[in-house]
């Protein structure tokens, strides 16, 4: 039987060393999340996101827009964010309404207080191996790897998905640990084939229980970023647990693996984005 791999444990272990980070600075790191219309999920992710700030010590700010914002007013919000010495941190909450382009959102925002990772300088310097703010989800998965111990170098990940916010950043994070790595999505030739030969196999592909135990190779670390919600309410990965399992050496459940992590690792980008930000004002002046 796998090891379970606790996300929720490894987080709090992360916030906790957020607080005390926090609190020794002479100032308090801020964060600000804006929410475009009344979506369910989007408000329970934006009330988690607010407590959890709260709780370590930043200053959270919340924006709730109505579902009509036009894109300019949007992005005037953004600008006068950028503008504000109090925020260190931006964060647009996702999807948005079909008149606001997410692309143009994201590009608005400052790359030093883009805590998100998703502005296309932050994309850049990740493929390039330059410092930056990560994507949080990718950045948590490699805390839950690091923390369970998991050796990267020489291991063979394959990573189901391609997507710019979870695949992608998540593929140059393994290559920059010098795991050998292969990106494996909807298009690939003997999908299951791909998947048993990973040493480490990240699953982000947005569909419910589609990693069967019979796609893992024995021993492997399985990493599941889905988070599917089915017809009778519960909500599950996009592997299926019961069977993986009883093959795999490590595994992550849904809830309570790489969500939590996913919280955690945007507090600690926006403490990043804060101390950053003083530094370069410091050197400045």
């Amino acid at each position: 039987m796998a090891r379970r791999i606790d996300g929720k444990a490894i987080a709090a272990s992360l916030r906790a060393a957020l607080s005390v980070r926090v609190a020794g600075l002479a100032y308090r790191p801020g964060l600000a999340v804006i929410l475009v219309g009344k979506d369910p999920a989007s408000s329970v992710y934006v009330r988690s996101k607010d407590r959890a700030a709260r709780e370590v010590g930043i200053a959270a700010h919340s924006l709730n827009l109505p579902v009509d914002t036009s894109e300019a007013a949007l992005l005037a919000e953004i600008a006068a964010l950028n503008a504000d010495p109090a925020i260190d941190g931006i964060l647009v909450q996702l999807p948005l309404p079909g008149q606001i382009r997410a692309q143009a959102v994201i590009a608005a925002i400052h790359p030093t207080k883009d805590v998100d990772g998703f502005h296309p300088l932050n994309v850049a310097r990740l493929a390039n191996g330059e410092v930056g703010l990560v994507p949080c989800t990718p950045q948590g998965v490699m805390k839950l790897l690091a923390a369970t111990g998991i050796t990267l170098e020489g291991a063979r990940a394959v990573v189901l998905g391609r997507s710019a916010i979870v695949g992608r950043p998540m593929a140059a994070l393994l290559l920059a640990a010098n795991a050998t790595v292969t990106i494996a999505h909807s298009r690939t030739s003997d999908l299951p084939g791909e998947c048993r030969r990973a040493d480490i196999l990240v699953a982000a592909m947005g569909r419910a229980e589609m990693v069967r135990g019979g796609w893992i190779a024995p021993g492997a670390t399985v990493i599941d970023v889905g988070i599917n919600r089915l017809a009778d309410g519960r909500l599950v990965g996009d592997v299926a647990f019961a069977e993986a399992a009883l093959v795999a050496g490590a595994i992550t459940p849904v809830p309570g693996g790489v969500g939590p992590m996913t919280i955690a690792c945007l507090l600690e980008n926006t403490v990043v984005a804060a101390e950053a930000r003083r530094e370069n004002e410091n050197r400045e002046n």
